[in-house]
């Protein structure tokens, strides 16, 4: 891959993420960050994943994932659990509500995505790298 292509898809990734938070933040009161853990946490099994399992599965490190288990927390969509085997080890669990929440944003978070991925095909600098990831032939977007 050449650096110019690179660059695409760094200014496509941050185009593409700004417009994901903010459409999940306005309509469904979660973050991207947030989208992303209920996400992981709704096919794991039990709905439960340790605290650093979520960490990687969503790209965050060991103090941004325990913000995010606040807030989701604070909301109610998980629930902390500490781990039968070891008191040491802290679970993450999607509530029911979280669950809820969950299915209400995941529409929201495809037809967001396929409107940015089709936003930028329509732009001549990003054009090659968002066809290249699928995205359709630009349409009139509002």
């Amino acid at each position: 891959m050449d650096a110019k292509l690179w660059e695409q898809v760094v200014v496509l990734h941050a185009r593409v993420e700004h417009d994901l938070g903010r459409t999940l933040q306005r309509r469904h009161g979660i973050g991207l960050s947030e989208y992303r853990a209920l996400s992981r946490l709704a096919v794991a099994p039990d709905g439960e994943l340790r605290m650093q399992e979520l960490a990687d599965s969503i790209g965050l490190n060991q103090s941004s994932v325990s913000r995010l288990a606040v807030r989701l927390e604070t909301d109610g969509l998980t629930r902390r659990d500490l781990c039968p085997k070891d008191r040491r080890g802290v679970y993450s669990v999607i509530t029911d509500a979280g669950r809820t929440r969950l299915a209400e944003a995941d529409t929201t978070y495809a037809e967001a995505l396929t409107a940015a991925l089709t936003r930028a095909a329509a732009d001549p600098q990003l054009a090659e790298v968002a066809t290249a990831l699928g995205a359709m032939p630009p349409v009139a977007v509002s």
